[in-house]
C-alpha cells in the first residue's frame, strides 16, 4: 500500500499486522514506548491484555502497581527460589523474542540510517538492544531520562519482619530489596548506513543526530533532566504518560523535519508521539491496539486543529 494512505493517521490494531502493510524504506524514524517486561510477567505477550491489566492498576479497585505484579516479578518481595529465577529467565527471553517480531518489520520499513528510540526499564533495556541487534540494527547509545521519581522501592525488611513478629526488626531499618529508580532508559538504535553518514544523509535525509541548536545549551548529552511527567487529565488518562516536551526533544534530535520524513510509533498509547510530531510540523503514523487509547489520542489531535 502507498505510504500516503497511512500518513497522519492512527491505526487501531496489532502493530505487527499494521507494520507489515507499510512499504519498504518509507519511514524516517521511530519513537516508541512498548510494554515493559515487569508489567506482564507470567503470561503470553498479548498487547491488549497488557493494556487491560495495567488499566486495572489505574482503577479504584487497585491503587498501586506493585499489588498487581504477578508471581515471578520479584518487585513486591515474595519467593526467590530456583523456580522464580527459571521463570524470570524464561519470561525475559520470551519478551526479547516478542520485541524481535516488530523490530524485524521496523528494519524493513525504515530508511537506511534511521534511528529508533525505545523507552524501557533499566532491567530490560539490554534485552531491547540485543533484540534489535539480532534483526540487523546497530546499537548507538542509551539516553538517560532522569525523572526523579519511580516505583517500585522493593521489600522493606524492617516492616516485613515486624509483621512476622520477629525480634528486633529495627536492626534491619533501611534495608530494602531494590533501589529507587529515578531514571528511565531510552535505547538508541540505528539502521545501518549506506557507505557513510554523508552519503546516507544526501540519499535518505536521515542518519545524524542534531546535537546543537538554539534550544540546546552546548552540545547535547545523553542525559536529559528537568523534564517532568505530564499530569493526567480528563483528555489523557493513559497510565504511563511520557512528557510531550521529552518526545518533542527526541524527535527533533533524531529526525530532520521536512516533507519527506515520517515518524512512526507502533505503541502510540494516548498519542503523545503524534501530538509532538504535529506540533513540530512532521508527518507521523501511530498504531495502537487499545480502542480506548485511540479515542484519547484522536481527541488530543483534534484539539490541536
Amino acid at each position: 500500500m502507498e505510504i500516503d494512505n497511512f500518513k497522519n493517521k492512527i491505526i487501531t490494531g496489532n502493530c505487527l499486522n499494521v507494520l507489515k502493510k507499510l512499504p519498504d524504506e518509507s519511514i524516517a524514524g521511530c519513537i516508541t514506548d512498548p510494554p515493559y517486561n515487569y508489567e506482564f510477567i507470567g503470561k503470553d505477550w498479548n498487547q491488549y491484555e497488557i493494556e487491560r491489566r495495567m488499566e486495572k492498576v489505574n482503577s479504584k479497585t487497585s491503587s498501586t502497581l506493585v499489588k498487581n505484579i504477578p508471581y515471578g516479578s520479584g518487585l513486591s518481595g515474595g519467593v526467590r527460589n530456583k523456580r522464580w529465577y527459571e521463570k524470570n529467565r524464561k519470561n525475559i527471553l520470551e519478551y526479547r523474542e516478542w520485541v524481535k517480531t516488530w523490530a524485524k518489520e521496523l528494519y524493513r520499513i525504515l530508511k537506511p540510517g534511521a534511528y529508533v528510540m525505545v523507552f524501557n526499564s533499566t532491567r530490560t533495556s539490554a534485552h531491547i538492544q540485543v533484540a534489535f541487534e539480532d534483526e540487523g540494527f546497530y546499537a548507538r547509545d542509551t539516553i538517560v531520562w532522569r525523572r526523579q521519581s519511580g516505583i517500585p522501592k522493593g521489600l522493606n525488611a524492617e516492616k516485613k519482619l515486624e509483621k512476622m513478629g520477629a525480634k528486633n526488626p529495627e536492626i534491619w531499618r533501611g534495608w530494602h530489596s531494590a533501589l529507587r529508580n529515578e531514571w528511565e532508559a531510552i535505547t538508541v538504535i540505528q539502521k545501518p548506513l549506506i557507505n557513510n553518514y554523508i552519503n546516507t544523509l544526501t540519499l535518505y535525509d536521515v542518519g545524524l543526530l542534531k546535537t546543537e541548536s538554539e534550544e540546546i545549551n552546548g552540545f547535547q548529552s545523553n542525559i536529559i533532566e528537568n523534564i517532568k511527567r505530564d499530569s493526567k487529565n480528563n483528555t489523557n488518562t493513559h497510565i504511563t504518560i511520557k512528557p510531550l516536551q521529552l518526545i518533542e526533544k527526541l524527535i527533533s534530535m533524531s529526525i530532520p523535519i521536512h516533507k519527506n520524513n515520517i515518524v512512526i510509533d507502533p505503541f502510540l498509547g494516548s498519542g503523545t508521539t503524534a501530538v509532538a510530531a504535529k506540533k513540530l510540523g512532521l508527518e507521523w503514523i501511530g498504531i495502537e491496539i487499545n480502542p480506548d487509547y485511540v479515542k484519547i489520542a484522536e481527541e488530543r489531535i483534534r484539539i490541536m486543529e
